[in-house]
């Protein structure tokens, strides 16, 4: 169980959340995280690469010069992988890299990645209301009084996106808007700092701790 404290929109504290998760055991929590987060890089992959084979390259259906008498080396065609413009040696074709991952095992890592990042989360209070209109400058400026550091990767979690806020967040650099239910392992671990707001842990709360 962890106790964070709940900031609002001017920095001062306005109470308290609990998020309570079903975590990884201690000697098998890194590696759980690790396979998840593998698992959603690779999926990632659209595994399109493909370069062509000799048999494959256009042309070089003749033999450029006789066999014998030339001076030159031997050749039976222009498109050799040793030529210009030839085919390629081993080269990347079509490949699939998806992996399976058993769901309660992913939701068992996603809850161990976010535990685990409990010290970095700073809860405040839904601001959507302090965002009547997109307002980037003032998103900046609510972030530095929630003491967030103004250079690290910053992850905001909210419980639903917002237009006007998602209009506020997208042009600051590093920053990055998700919904509870888009969780994920790679951007738990790739921020710095993450910035939940209570209904966001609380929908964390309800959705992730089922099993």
């Amino acid at each position: 169980m962890a106790n964070c404290v709940i900031r609002n929109w001017q920095g001062e504290e306005a109470g308290s959340a609990t998020l309570e998760l079903a975590v990884a055991k201690e000697e098998n929590a890194s590696h759980i995280v690790h396979r998840a987060l593998i698992r959603q890089t690779n999926n990632a992959r659209q595994g399109t690469a493909s370069a062509k084979t000799r048999a494959e390259v256009r042309g070089g259906g003749r033999k450029p010069w006789k066999q014998k008498g030339t001076g030159r080396a031997r050749a039976g065609s222009i498109r050799s992988p040793l030529w210009r413009g030839g085919g390629v040696i081993f080269g990347p074709k079509p490949k699939d890299y998806n992996m399976k991952m058993n769901r309660k095992e992913r939701r068992l890592a996603l809850r161990t990645a976010l535990m685990g990042r409990i010290e970095d989360i700073i809860v405040v209070q839904d601001f959507a209301a302090n965002l009547a209109q997109p307002k980037t400058k003032e998103f900046v400026q609510a972030m530095t009084r929630w003491g967030v550091e103004p250079d690290g990767k910053v992850l905001v979690i909210v419980a639903e996106v917002d237009d006007n806020t998602l209009l506020s967040v997208r042009n600051i650099a590093n920053v990055k808007m998700i919904s509870a239910s888009g969780l994920n392992v790679f951007d738990l671990l790739n921020a710095d700092q993450i910035v939940a707001t209570a209904e966001a842990i609380a929908k964390i709360q309800e959705v992730y701790n089922d099993d």
